[in-house]
């Protein structure tokens, strides 16, 4: 019985009793100053990029970062082609004459994301690095917003609000609509943890600024390594804030096996983060640790407490237990069985129901995490990346479908 309650309430505090947490304590609260004003001298900014086959979406990135309203005379972009065999190399070449900032390098072999950030970053002279992705694009302003506040000598990261686009309205658009809440609720979670503890659990890869002082590489291997930089920032004793007015856009998931994929892979460097960073859990009820614990840790182990709640419920109906515990039972079993309904209405080619869509979604994600715990322990990782489908259409319009 204490093994169901345990594992159910764990689930459930982070799913809901953090965030309520979160609500309250951030009450009232603002991000910490000082900051720039676009008067001052501002400093020089590198931008670093690693990009695999990214044809479709390189020049707009490229275009949108110099039209930002961050001085170029402040500003470079660092990219790094890593094996790159479609016409990427030929487009860097092309923009590098128009862009006298723009400065690549054309990796023949593969280095992987953190071997070539590595490369990029010891490149980098700038006091202050943005780290991006070919397919999160910025506003005018998200540079500027990401650098203000290294006004503060305290901060040493700050992560933009990455969105998805405005999304058209459409039965074709998978799980794109989940991938969006989800990302929405994550940076807002991340905002009110900076102006609670000056911790944001993890700045989105895509977009974040890094004072370069407080900037470590992700050793090679490291699967997540936007995860790794934010933490060894606070484990360094810097502050990592998330600022909402950096805004950025980012095409999100919208085929299911393609975003499972994606996840059971960031579900290894998940594991390898937590071990990393693991004395930064203890206490566990002060600031950075307690927030480490109830929005990342729980999170990653939500698929075991899933199972062992399941496995003790099993056990206490089968010793007689009561009806409560007979429904509750009944409850776990049949959640999971409603997100392969939505999978069998989809294949059939019916209405996709807006509540089944997100039920299918919770559950493949945590099978997702499952996975790569279970590649984690058998030492399955790998830092080389592809581009999934999300962004291997141009433009934001609804990608095309390609499947359940």
């Amino acid at each position: 019985m204490a093994l169901t309650l345990l594992s159910g309430g764990l689930v459930v505090y982070s799913y809901a009793g953090f965030p309520l947490l979160l609500s309250r304590l951030s009450r009232g609260r603002t991000l910490p100053g000082p900051v720039h004003s676009p008067a001052d001298a501002l400093p020089a900014v590198d931008v670093l990029l690693a990009v695999h086959n990214e044809e479709v979406v390189l020049e707009q990135k490229i275009r949108a970062t110099f039209a930002t309203t961050y001085p170029r005379t402040h500003l470079r972009l660092l990219v790094g082609s890593d094996g790159s065999t479609d016409h990427t190399n030929a487009l860097l070449a092309r923009l590098a004459t128009e862009f006298p900032q723009l400065h690549y390098t054309a990796f023949a072999e593969r280095q992987g994301k953190p071997g070539v950030m590595q490369y990029l970053s010891a490149q980098a002279t700038a006091p202050v690095l943005v780290l991006t992705d070919a397919n999160v694009f910025f506003e005018p302003t998200t540079l500027f917003e990401l650098v203000k506040y290294f006004a503060n000598p305290h901060v040493g990261l700050v992560g933009a609000n990455v969105l998805a686009p405005p999304m058209l309205a459409g039965p074709n658009q998978g799980i794109t609509a989940q991938e969006s809440a989800y990302l929405a609720r994550e940076n807002h979670f991340k905002y009110q943890e900076s102006v609670i503890w000056g911790a944001a659990m993890g700045a989105h890869g895509g977009a974040f600024a890094v004072r370069r002082a407080a900037y470590t590489p992700a050793p090679a291997g490291f699967v997540v390594d936007d995860f790794f930089t934010s933490m060894a920032a606070l484990r360094a004793g810097y502050q990592v804030l998330l600022n909402p007015a950096a805004r950025a856009t980012e095409d999100v998931g919208y085929h299911v096996a393609e975003e499972f994929r994606r996840k059971a892979r960031i579900s290894v460097g998940n594991f390898q983060n937590a071990h990393e960073f693991r004395r930064l859990l203890w206490p566990p009820w002060r600031g950075v640790a307690f927030a480490f614990w109830s929005h990342k840790v729980l999170r990653w182990l939500t698929p075991h407490l899933l199972l062992l709640g399941l496995a003790a419920s099993m056990a206490l109906v089968a010793r007689g237990a009561g009806w409560f515990w007979q429904l509750a039972l009944v409850g776990q079993v049949a959640l999971p069985l409603l997100g392969g309904l939505d999978w069998l209405l989809r294949r059939a080619g019916g209405p996709p129901v807006a509540g089944l869509r997100y039920i299918r979604h919770f559950y493949v994600m945590n099978a997702a995490l499952l996975l790569g715990w279970w590649r984690y322990l058998r030492r399955q990782r790998s830092a080389v990346w592809r581009p999934t489908a999300r962004n291997q259409h141009a433009g934001h319009g609804p990608p095309p479908r390609v499947g359940p």
